[in-house]
């Protein structure tokens, strides 16, 4: 196909060519897909070491909201890791059971009068 020569040698038009509603003007660039958010990979411990047992028993019961997730994200340890630990904290009494959920439990700072109500 030959290319298109311009007609402007037979009209003597004053207006400017009208563009069409949905061009962008030549070729229209293909949609690059992006590669989503790359998140930062994780690596949490999934052994306590003597340094973190000694942080968890010192500062977790003075946690106001305690939830596996909190204290994962706190001692970087993994959640099942977390949750194994906060059963202990409250067999031994150091923390409250607030509420219990099959996915989520929360606990809370154990208070001397909390203790005594429940």
């Amino acid at each position: 196909m030959p290319p298109k020569q311009q007609a402007t040698k037979g009209k003597a038009s004053s207006a400017p060519p009208k563009k069409k509603e949905g061009a962008s003007g030549g070729k229209a660039k293909k949609k690059k897909w992006s590669k989503g958010k790359v998140r930062d990979k994780l690596d949490n411990m999934v052994l306590f070491d003597k340094a973190t047992y000694d942080k968890l028993y010192k500062e977790v019961p003075s946690y106001k909201l305690i939830t596996p997730s909190v204290v994962s994200e706190r001692l970087k340890i993994r959640a099942s890791l977390a949750r194994a630990a906060l059963k202990e904290l409250h067999q031994k009494g150091m923390i409250r059971l607030v509420e219990s959920h099959s996915a989520q439990w929360i606990y809370t700072r154990a208070t001397k009068a909390g203790a005594d109500g429940e």
